[in-house]
């Protein structure tokens, strides 16, 4: 217990501390509460912390115990709460589409063969059309159909949380507060996009009796996952690519969790079911940009099939903005409102849910907030990359979009 003994105990504000001989008297919210301490600990408060001290190891059995009797959370936490939750009825009911808040027009994704601004006939073959019109949407705002909210009542809210351990540990005056998107079917946030686009191409009747595939983006483990879930069709048949190290990191969910629980099949990427995958076929790793390579040819080539992706484009970067929607509302509980906002960033989907509709209020000059978006040491593409034109694929199926790459 020498390890619990030694961890600082924060002292919120409205509590008071004092001690009387050998016993602690704490007065909270809730009442006062006074705790003789064992014989060899004693308690020392600084710097807003109380800290719980032996005098030697032969103390070291009381230690932990001595600290959690002092640490009582009825009387010291009563008026400090850690988690921040909506009901069902607050689940946004409209996405925010953040493109047109920005300045200047929009740089339109390229023909992959000409070379020429795509228009929406040139995406049909890999969306339907409710995602492209969302995609080049001018609406500040797109309402979320009740079939797709009413889904999202399985998981949304998700909670907000203030991290005031980590507070306590880094000794900072900061408060911190992160959103948990962990609480949803696949453990992420991705189902916030795969149940809409799922939703688009039920309404679309990209399906067929007997067989039918939905390729999804591969790569990441809970997309196709998510969209193998969301999809509502009852006789589609799911279809994905994964790289060799996702198979290999998580062989339970690609051989057993993914087909066990849902009607998905799911394929090595390079495989040798696309020319894409083929010509890649000695490639010693695989990669997020060949399975992307071999999802695009699927469903280019059958018009019963789409493609689903799980960041990057407009259209999904909105689906996810019901997390920043219910962070704002949640901060509000809080009584505080953000000076910065961080977030990962990869394809743009985890940072824009969180960082769009916080962004909105600061374009339209309602706030002074701070963003700042953090990427992995080993592929800086926002801050070494070159920003131009290329292909999201290696081999060069996808529309070209402008990116730093």
């Amino acid at each position: 217990m020498s390890r619990i003994g030694k961890k600082p105990i924060v002292v919120p504000k409205g509590v008071t501390v004092k001690f009387e001989g050998n016993t602690v008297a704490v007065q909270g919210p809730k009442g006062k509460l006074e705790t003789p301490l064992p014989e060899g600990i004693k308690m020392e408060q600084k710097d807003g912390h109380l800290l719980a001290i032996r005098e030697n190891d032969s103390q070291a059995a009381v230690h932990g115990l001595a600290r959690a009797l002092v640490n009582n959370p009825e009387v010291v936490m009563a008026d400090e709460p850690t988690k921040y939750e909506l009901s069902e009825r607050d689940i946004p009911t409209h996405w925010i589409n953040l493109m047109p808040e920005l300045p200047g027009d929009p740089l339109p994704p390229l023909h992959p063969g000409t070379h020429e601004p795509a228009g929406p006939d040139d995406l049909a073959p890999l969306f339907p059309m409710g995602l492209i019109e969302q995609e080049v949407s001018p609406a500040p705002e797109i309402e979320i159909p009740a079939e797709v909210r009413d889904t999202y009542r399985l998981w949304r809210p998700t909670p907000l949380f203030r991290a005031r351990r980590l507070e306590a540990a880094l000794k900072t005056p900061a408060h911190i507060y992160y959103k948990y998107e962990g609480v949803s079917p696949p453990g992420s946030h991705k189902p916030n996009t795969a149940v809409a686009q799922a939703y688009e191409n039920a309404r679309a009747c990209v399906r067929v009796t007997s067989y039918r595939k939905y390729t999804v983006r591969p790569g990441s483990k809970k997309k196709p996952a998510s969209a193998a879930r969301a999809h509502p069709a009852p006789h589609s048949e799911p279809v994905g690519a994964l790289i060799p190290s996702s198979r290999t990191v998580r062989p339970s969910w690609h051989v057993n969790v993914c087909p066990s629980t849902t009607p998905a099949t799911v394929h090595r990427s390079p495989s040798q079911e696309t020319e894409a995958g083929r010509s890649q076929a000695e490639h010693p790793t695989g990669s997020l940009g060949i399975a992307i390579s071999e999802a695009v040819e699927v469903a280019a080539a059958d018009e019963s099939c789409n493609y689903a992706l799980g960041s990057v484009l407009n259209h999904v970067l909105l689906h996810q903005t019901v997390i920043g929607q219910e962070a704002t509302a949640q901060m509000e509980l809080a009584g505080e409102a953000p000076d910065v906002v961080i977030g990962c960033v990869g394809g743009g989907s985890n940072f824009a849910g969180l960082a769009f509709p916080f962004l909105r209020g600061v374009l339209r000059g309602q706030a002074t907030t701070r963003f700042v978006a953090a990427e992995p040491a080993a592929c800086p593409t926002l801050t070494r990359g070159v920003y131009r034109y290329d292909f999201g694929d290696t081999v060069g199926l996808t529309p070209l979009v402008k990116m730093h790459t």
